[in-house]
């Protein structure tokens, strides 16, 4: 299995087809999924830089056992020839051999901001379930400090006095998109993240407050960054090993 030591950095595949951006993703995405072996159980994050790692893992024609965080990815996954399986359908004492999902920020001490696609709780239940959880991203993504929006899902009962006390927080805003996959409320908080430590920690102390896209370094592994030059990968130093 690869394992690249540290930060190094992996020459790139340019392509007239595709924008710098999209070629940062594709770079990225399929570094990750050459880490997929015969036989894994993977669990497959949302978004578009995932969209190009099940192209990556579908072209590889592996035997594998693989969880979608969403109806798009299952959907897309599947469609490529994937095999997806219910979670639950695994066996629950056996974690996932490794996850490769998206983020939206990746702050240089490890913390994600998730949820940009709304399946943040799915996905971050996947990655703890993960023996290795690896973050994919194109250039933009890495930032010198987490900021908002930060993304939540609430449990629709009760989400009027729910908002209430996050208010107590910062400003919250609910999005115009439709419910998460399991049927809660999609908002955005909006307030400062200056201690994300201490905002996860208040956002779960919260009834009602199903989950939140602020992911902690020491649920990942690896952070695969596609660049200009080419692809940069390194471990948070408080991430997991």
């Amino acid at each position: 299995m690869l394992r690249p030591p540290g930060r190094v950095t992996i020459r790139g595949v340019p392509s007239d087809a595709r924008d710098a951006r999209e070629a940062e993703k594709a770079d990225a995405a399929e570094a990750a999924a050459a880490l997929a072996e015969d036989g894994m159980r993977l669990g497959l994050g949302t978004g578009s830089t995932v969209h190009y790692a099940l192209g990556a893992l579908a072209g590889r024609r592996l035997d594998l056992r693989c969880v979608a965080t969403s109806p798009r990815t299952e959907a897309e996954a599947r469609a490529l020839g994937l095999s997806v399986e219910p979670f639950d359908a695994l066996d629950a004492l056996d974690l996932l051999d490794l996850a490769i999902d998206g983020a939206d920020q990746v702050a240089p001490d490890g913390w994600l901001v998730k949820g940009g696609g709304a399946a943040h709780t799915r996905e971050k239940v996947v990655a703890a379930s993960a023996r290795r959880f690896v973050v994919v991203a194109d250039s933009g993504k890495p930032v010198p400090s987490l900021r908002p929006p930060v993304p939540l899902e609430l449990l629709a009962f009760g989400v009027a006095s729910t908002l209430r006390r996050l208010h107590a927080l910062g400003p919250v805003r609910p999005r115009d998109v439709p419910p998460s996959p399991d049927g809660g409320v999609i908002c955005d908080y909006l307030g400062p993240v200056d201690d994300p430590a201490a905002l996860a920690a208040a956002l779960e102390a919260v009834p009602g407050v199903v989950g939140h896209g602020l992911f902690p370094p020491s649920m990942v592994s690896d952070v695969v960054v596609g660049r200009p030059d080419g692809i940069e990968w390194f471990k948070p130093r408080s991430g997991r090993p």
